[in-house]
């Protein structure tokens, strides 16, 4: 049996997927966060790992960007996800 995804596994699974979409659809974080009817910041933030989304604001992106909600939570072939960068003190 596999074995469950951390939350921070899964945040930067979707912080991946939205970003690589978003570009892919030639959107501005502006333009995806009007169509999803969210602010800009909480696209980017999203984008950042910064934010833990919920369904429905998922479905919101996924619909805004022409995709589904299940797209967006499945890791992007060949990436691995991301650690968090360590501060410098």
């Amino acid at each position: 049996m596999k074995r469950a995804a951390s939350d921070s596994e899964v945040i930067a699974v979707v912080a991946a997927n939205v970003r690589a979409a978003r570009k892919a659809a030639s959107l501005s974080q502006e333009e995806l966060a009007f169509e999803a009817q969210l602010d800009r910041t909480y696209i980017s933030q999203v984008e950042r790992k910064q934010r833990n989304v919920t369904i429905s604001v998922l479905a919101r992106i996924a619909k805004a960007l022409g995709t589904t909600p299940d797209r967006l939570l499945i890791p992007i072939a060949g990436a691995s996800p991301s650690r968090p960068k360590k501060r410098r003190g």
